[in-house]
């Protein structure tokens, strides 16, 4: 995500850190390249050109010139104003106290739309809601089918009943009251690109439906496409937010960057991999921390927080501490992070390694031997699972056997496994991070107790 601008604001930061003290020439410089790099990004150049000149305001104040450490100084104020950009505070997706409450999602076909409406009412269920979703995008027929197969993949009832966009559109409202659904979530029509007909459609179905927030699905990959999108919806129907999809695959992150700035509309969610459980909650500032290689921990904790069994990472991790861990409490651990998602993307997501996701871009987790890892710890019994020290010659050849391995295969794997029990006995016995972090990290298998990178001067970890 965002790996281009990432790899371009870093190749900047460098060079100012090789200074001492910073001229306004030397400033001015870094901005041309930084203005380079964003519209290399598609980033809108209205956006680009305002995000400049209220760095170099700050940049240029005699209190960074006169700084012990200016370049550091100048970083912190583009982190600052990156966050700006993007939309300044978190602003959460809360509901009224309506019911139902309806939610109607706006946009153009591939952007993702039908999915995110399924990927929303599934985020809404796990919060304790009786979403229904409304399939009103009559124009595309396999909408309809994609909507109703995901709502059974999340156990959400879908609907359709209607010749007209604003008929199943009623009989929606009529369901919900009589299931007792609190949230109505409407897929509603979309074309290739922006046309009068869509827009008379979308306009004819809000006035039936008079909902409670419109939504508009942008595929944050089509960079200033999405922006003269958001625009013209903007101008036709109003719009409260953005869901911004495909995130994890923009390496650019033109549209992130610009949408907020052109419509006064914040961002609520945004879209992280296919699987339906893949939205998060959109943060302007965790978000300016990827682009810069901040990192962005607080997302990990939250992800290894909803991930995991918090008793058996407790029961874990209190393992390694007294040196029980086992290769069974290994294939569990094993089977967790893989929940999280790539290495790589984890990765990324710590704080103080400069160049982020770009460090580990050649890192790749092989899901083969991940497979083959597993069958050979389920072809071992118990007893060896427990107490792998037993494990003898004849042993690792029937293990190897049992799994369709090698005995070369299953001795790697013990010794991984011992290195493994050594590195995490040390990360236990490092100081923490405190407060709500070290509770989290215990969470995150091999990262109990881990002592996390200091940034540099200048660079504070964002909170919430």
């Amino acid at each position: 995500m965002f790996d281009t601008l990432n790899s371009r604001f870093n190749a900047v930061f460098r060079k100012l850190r090789q200074r001492g003290k910073l001229h306004p020439k030397q400033v001015d410089a870094a901005l041309a390249e930084l203005r380079l790099a964003l519209l290399d990004a598609d980033v809108a150049l209205d956006v680009a050109d305002e995000f400049l000149d209220r760095v170099r305001a700050r940049a240029l104040s005699d209190e960074v010139m006169r700084s012990l450490t200016p370049a550091q100084q100048v970083i912190k104020i583009v982190r600052e104003e990156l966050q700006a950009t993007l939309g300044g505070e978190h602003k959460p997706f809360k509901l009224p106290g309506a019911n139902p409450v309806v939610i109607m999602i706006a946009g153009v076909q591939g952007s993702g739309k039908t999915t995110h409406c399924a990927k929303l009412a599934l985020h809404l269920k796990e919060k304790g809601k009786q979403p229904l979703l409304v399939a009103a995008d009559l124009q595309r027929p396999a909408a309809i089918e994609q909507l109703f197969t995901l709502g059974g993949e999340i156990g959400v009832p879908a609907t359709s009943e209607g010749t007209t966009p604003e008929k199943v559109a009623k009989n929606a409202l009529r369901q919900a009251s009589r299931e007792g659904r609190n949230v109505v979530i409407v897929d509603t029509a979309g074309r290739l690109h922006v046309d009068p007909d869509m827009m008379k459609e979308a306009r004819r179905v809000k006035e039936v439906l008079r909902p409670h927030f419109v939504l508009m699905a942008c595929d944050s990959m089509t960079g200033q496409d999405a922006v003269i999108q958001a625009r013209a919806f903007m101008k036709e129907i109003d719009l409260d937010g953005f869901v911004l999809t495909k995130l994890d695959g923009d390496s650019r992150g033109g549209a992130a960057l610009s949408i907020t700035h052109a419509t006064g509309r914040p961002i609520y969610f945004a879209g992280m991999g296919e699987k339906l459980t893949d939205l998060e909650p959109f943060y302007p500032d965790r978000m300016a921390s990827r682009i810069l290689g901040m990192g962005d921990v607080l997302t990990l904790i939250e992800k290894a927080e909803k991930e995991f069994d918090q008793e058996k990472a407790a029961e874990a991790a209190e393992k390694m501490a007294r040196e029980q861990f086992t290769l069974e409490d290994f294939l569990e651990q094993m089977r967790q992070v893989r929940k999280l998602g790539p290495l790589q993307d984890l990765l990324a997501m710590m704080p103080g390694i400069p160049g982020g996701k770009q460090q580990f871009k050649d890192l790749q987790v092989d899901e083969k031997h991940l497979g083959r890892t597993e069958a050979i710890i389920c072809s071992m019994t118990l007893e060896e699972r427990r107490n792998p020290a037993i494990i003898s010659g004849s042993r690792r050849l029937r293990i190897a056997r049992g799994s369709g391995t090698t005995t070369h295969e299953v001795n790697a794997l013990l010794k991984e496994f011992v290195q493994a029990r050594k590195l995490m006995k040390s990360m236990m016995g490092m100081a923490g991070l405190g407060g709500r972090g070290a509770k989290g990290m215990k969470g995150v298998p091999g990262m109990a107790g881990m002592r996390m990178p200091k940034l540099p001067p200048g660079m504070n970890l964002p909170g919430r």
